[in-house]
């Protein structure tokens, strides 16, 4: 592979494509696409819509009558799982490996699309015998094993909206999403394997069936082995209940309409109850098939990593249903990156010849906290692209990514986007030149802005809040049970804008830097900065792994930077240190970002989908109440 241009513009860094990456890319003309996308967005979705089944088509495909309550592919009739499994084996795709799976413990699992929709007929059959009708909502509480990918599918097959939950919450999330879907089938496991420890999972589930008595049938898959409670009359294995029967091979696929949900996905705020974000069949499917296609340019030899768990979105579109609408070849690992050594990733890249490994940020700075060596004793020569999710990527850790994994010819596709969302919004392609920290253009019939108070346009180089101001079909279509809340919380600020809750900017090239939750600037001395700014220089520095910087109350300058860090591998902490460290943000920054105190830490709280949670870092400091905890990490 030819190696990419990087070229220095001023004191910008811009890495150009290599040519044998843009030769083969499916869109070769980002601008002239975008701008014809943003003429007409309905054609632009049609057209995408039209390379899927539907059982019926639409009569429309927008329905913009009752904004914000925006519909897509009206009239449609379809599944997502009929995209995802049905079609594919009727074709030569019958026998291709769907899904590659490794436990933390070693051993494999492989699926061809003919075995999975097998099994996936195997377990919705299973479902329907249990009573579970079109319209229930089904909860999973799974670890990161094929039957989660397995009953996801089922639950859709059959019409049933799925509600997962991921497998590292406590009970209390369990029991309140739970709670909220009225769900009366869970489905869960004994246990998973993190780190080299079993995580009882049916206990917890167990405790949470205690709070919330509408679970009427529990079916748990056999992971660990560990011993369990089973009670009877409500609790199955999963394993005895595929093998009776019902269970044959085949399965008819449930007709939904284009909006029916396919799944409720929750997401916590910072304040009050988790928000069940509803996604449907038509729409979603239409978007996430989009974005993977043309960002990630997946073709049928590719063999596709989303490091993700598929209880968080992205697992939802970029392990379960993305490239299985796609016909791609999925890899996915049970455990931690670092188990039982830091190269764990990295003997798994070149074991199955990943040529596409999409991670989040969180994991480049743990793994790049090891140094270059457990990398580069792995051939990674298979890779041909990389991608980073889930919050603003440190360019520094942007740079060890692209040379030390991607060996410098592998571009970096830096995806904005959001569980509301179901798929990317800002990201590059393949083609794109790059800029490290920077989730550069808005994706094709989107389009986005920074804008002030006023929810006028920003100019070039100011922050403010990042909104989006055309409907697309991977919108969430509202909040379960709650449409004021969607309302008032997401279109009340900025009429006919979609706010995010981020603060960005843009560059004089319409680049988006996304700069952190709004809630999360630090304001003071008359500045406002973004912590991933100030993070972004800590870790620059030679001696730091990872960082969080908050603002804390400061009678002169209002608030102060309070800077949180973990140092890399063999480096001591000390008071010399600290003075160097902050003498060093100071030179990146400017004096005024100095941070007023450094503490040096061995972990930062963090959600279980591996963002900083900078809220209970400032709660901490305050002495005040950390508020819900139930999607921290342990």
């Amino acid at each position: 592979m030819e190696e990419a241009v990087i070229s220095q513009e001023g004191t910008e860094e811009i890495y150009y494509p290599p040519p044998d990456v843009v030769s083969q890319a499916h869109i070769k003309d980002y601008q002239s696409l975008y701008e014809e996308s943003i003429r007409d967005p309905q054609a632009f979705w049609e057209a995408r819509a039209r390379e899927l089944e539907w059982y019926r088509e639409w009569d429309q495909v927008l329905d913009d009558s009752s904004p914000p309550f925006f519909k897509w592919f009206t009239g449609a009739r379809t599944n997502i799982v009929h995209n995802a499994l049905d079609r594919h084996v009727k074709t030569y795709r019958k026998n291709k490996l769907a899904l590659i799976w490794e436990g933390e413990t070693g051993e494999t699992r492989t699926f061809s699309y003919f075995a999975l929709h097998r099994e996936v007929c195997k377990f919705a059959n299973v479902l329907r015998s249990m009573g579970v009708k079109k319209g229930d909502i089904v909860t999973i509480y799974m670890p990161r094993i094929p039957e989660m990918v397995i009953a996801m599918l089922a639950c859709a097959k059959i019409g049933a909206p799925h509600s997962v939950v991921y497998g590292g919450f406590s009970v209390e999330a369990l029991a309140e999403r739970i709670e909220d879907a009225e769900s009366r089938v869970l489905i869960t496991a004994d246990g998973g394997y993190m780190r080299g420890k079993t995580v009882g999972l049916k206990d917890i589930a167990d405790e949470a069936m205690a709070r919330q008595p509408t679970i009427e049938s529990c079916i748990v898959a056999r992971r660990t082995g560990q011993e369990i409670y089973m009670e009877p009359g409500r609790d199955y294995w999963y394993h005895e209940l595929m093998s009776l029967p019902i269970t044959n091979n085949s399965c008819q696929t449930e007709e939904m309409d284009s909006e029916d949900p396919v799944f409720i996905l929750y997401t916590s705020g910072t304040t009050g109850r988790p928000k069940g974000v509803v996604h449907t069949h038509g729409g979603y499917m239409v978007h996430i098939y989009a974005t993977l296609k043309y960002v990630f340019d997946l073709k049928d030899e590719d063999r596709w990593w989303c490091a993700a768990d598929p209880g968080w979105i992205t697992g939802h579109s970029y392990i379960v249903y993305g490239p299985l609408i796609l016909g791609a070849t999925s890899f996915m690992y049970e455990g931690a990156p670092n188990y039982p050594y830091p190269n764990r990733w990295w003997r798994m890249v070149e074991n199955y010849g990943i040529t596409v490994l999409y991670t989040a940020p969180t994991a480049i700075r743990g793994l790049m906290r090891y140094g270059d060596a457990w990398v580069r004793r792995h051939d990674l020569s298979s890779l041909r692209l990389l991608g980073s999710v889930g919050e603003p990527i440190n360019p520094e850790a942007w740079r060890w990514y692209y040379s030390v994994v991607g060996r410098e010819n592998c571009p970096i596709m830096d995806t904005w986007w959001q569980t509301e969302t179901g798929g990317f919004v800002i990201t590059p392609l393949p083609v794109t030149p790059l800029k490290p920290g920077s989730a550069t253009r808005p994706f094709f019939g989107i389009e986005v802005d920074v804008v002030n108070e006023q929810g006028e346009s920003a100019p070039p180089g100011e922050e403010g809040y990042l909104v989006i101001k055309t409907p697309f079909p991977g919108m969430m279509r509202t909040i379960y049970k709650d449409p004021e809340r969607f309302k008032t919380q997401y279109w009340s600020k900025f009429p006919g804008m979609y706010q995010t809750g981020d603060s960005a900017r843009k560059d004089k090239d319409g680049y988006i830097w996304v700069i952190g939750r709004m809630d999360d600037v630090i304001k003071g001395s008359g500045y406002r900065r973004g912590p991933a700014e100030v993070e972004s220089a800590l870790v620059s520095h030679p001696a730091v792994a990872e960082a969080a910087a908050i603002g804390l109350p400061h009678d002169l300058k209002g608030n102060a930077i309070h800077a949180f860090v973990i140092l890399r591998q063999g480096v001591e902490p000390s008071d010399k240190l600290a003075e160097e460290l902050r003498a060093h943000v100071g030179h990146e920054m400017g004096p005024i970002a100095r941070p007023e105190d450094i503490k040096f830490v061995d972990s930062l709280p963090k959600t279980r989908s591996g963002k900083i949670m900078r809220r209970v870092l400032r709660a901490r400091a305050l002495g005040q109440p950390e508020g819900d905890l139930t999607t921290i990490e342990e």
